[in-house]
């Protein structure tokens, strides 16, 4: 179960062996409250050495050609501290959100992260930790929100309906903003074909309207998995935001293949409770720490 604290930040303001001369404030809001608001758009030159053999010395004054690379043509660069300033509504110069993910597994097949090496399937210990966050875990977290009067943001596998529909009544009830999140945890959309793709979100959304009255209206692919063509499905199936990416402190417009838009919220991986503990092996001290520390950084 991810716990990503989601941020948003503030914009501020001689090859010849002879010299050769170069010629030349902080408001905790639902995901939905966030992407609401108003935001602001985001060769060289050869010389001869005087020598018997013609040597090529490329001018210091040009950079080296780059080599064309693939590019996802959705952003164009920006450097933050080279845009405009601009303020949440009443002023504030942060929003932060919670983001809870509430992820389904299967048994013995299909991936999962895994807190011990894995062994063969069924792998029971890894399943069972996951298993945990849907059981217990989930359960502490709603008590802290309530206790301290904060708003969620819920991403959920649409199959968690089914597994454990008391944990979505118990959001619903508190009236956080859902999210999709994909079918389950165990499959991954960016390897799936464009029409199984689109058929993954479709059903998605589905449940999440049959259950809670209203389409969701931001998404976060199954293990951050996106195809080449998924900011486009999202758009053409009515979301206005994405999570996946992480390039950035402050929202940014992504473009799609039809001229319009959709906007990419930063997804901060190093807040990510999977990456900490799995991967990097932080304590639970370390990783508070480490919201603590973005908190008053930004």
């Amino acid at each position: 179960m991810g716990f990503p604290v989601g941020r948003v930040h503030r914009s501020s303001p001689d090859a010849c062996g002879r010299q050769c001369r170069p010629a030349g404030g902080a408001h905790a809001a639902t995901l939905g409250d966030v992407c609401g608001m108003p935001l602001a758009k985001p060769g060289g030159l050869s010389a001869r050495c005087p020598s018997s053999s013609p040597v090529l010395v490329r001018s210091m004054s040009q950079p080296p050609p780059s080599p064309a690379l693939p590019s996802h043509g959705r952003y164009a660069y920006s450097a933050i501290t080279r845009r405009p300033v601009y303020d949440w509504p009443g002023g504030r110069r942060l929003a932060v959100y919670f983001g809870i993910n509430l992820e389904h597994f299967a048994f013995g097949t299909g991936l999962g992260a895994e807190l011990a090496p894995g062994g063969p399937q069924p792998d029971v210990l890894n399943y069972a930790w996951r298993d945990y966050g849907n059981r217990v875990g989930v359960w502490r977290m709603i008590e802290l929100f309530d206790a301290l009067a904060l708003p969620a943001s819920v991403l959920v596998n649409s199959s968690i309906y089914g597994y454990c529909p008391e944990v979505m009544d118990a959001f619903r009830t508190r009236g956080d903003e859902v999210l999709g999140h994909g079918r389950t945890n165990s499959e991954r959309q960016g390897v799936l074909d464009e029409m199984s793709e689109k058929a993954l979100i479709d059903e998605t959304t589905a449940a999440i309207l049959a259950a809670e009255g209203r389409p969701p209206k931001g998404w976060l692919g199954p293990w951050i998995s996106q195809s080449h063509v998924t900011p486009d499905l999202l758009a053409g199936s009515g979301y206005s935001y994405l999570l996946d990416w992480c390039q950035d402190d402050q929202p940014v417009w992504f473009a799609t293949r039809d001229g319009g838009r959709i906007l990419s919220v930063p997804y901060p991986q190093e807040l990510n409770d999977i990456p900490a503990i799995v991967a990097r092996k932080d304590s639970a001290s370390q990783f508070a720490d480490m919201i603590i520390d973005q908190f008053d950084e930004m």
